[in-house]
């Protein structure tokens, strides 16, 4: 039996997607700042005093640079190799294309590394996703993805 095809769309048997909203994001971002915050300070801060490294000390200090470091790696990989961080995990989201195609390492830098330099910049661009019909960022608009939910 062949899928029935109205207006250029598959019809299948799979629900239709559930794009997660402002507070969901919020929520999983927060616990993922939480994660981020401790690889820090559990791994990255102790090396640096170890090596007698100033943590803190400005914009361009060793302990800032670190940090971001470790911020937009773990955006990067964890969205690349799992499609989530840990905190989407917890909350049960996910990030996909917004074809339904796999992630490429370019969707992914733009979507995690310039998309949220953007973004973090300029805090209020973070509200979009709760007036946007897609609930999608203006990282998940640079990158042609969205925030689902993986449970139905």
């Amino acid at each position: 039996m062949k899928p029935e095809i109205r207006e250029n769309v598959v019809a299948t048997n799979h629900p239709p997607l559930r794009f997660a909203g402002f507070w969901m994001r919020f929520w999983a971002y927060l616990l993922d700042l939480i994660v981020i915050g401790s690889l820090f300070r559990l791994l990255a801060k102790p090396v640096l005093r170890l090596l007698d490294i100033e943590v803190s000390g400005g914009l361009f200090s060793a302990g800032t640079i670190v940090s971001a470091a470790i911020f937009y790696l773990y955006f990067v990989l964890m969205t690349k190799y799992f499609r989530q961080t840990l905190g989407k995990m917890v909350f049960g989201l996910a990030v996909i294309g917004i074809n339904g195609g796999r992630l490429t390492w370019m969707d992914i830098l733009f979507r995690e590394w310039i998309g949220r330099f953007i973004s973090s910049t300029i805090i209020v661009l973070y509200l979009i996703p709760a007036f946007h019909p897609k609930k999608q960022a203006l990282h998940d608009l640079f990158a042609d993805t969205v925030v689902v939910h993986t449970r139905r």
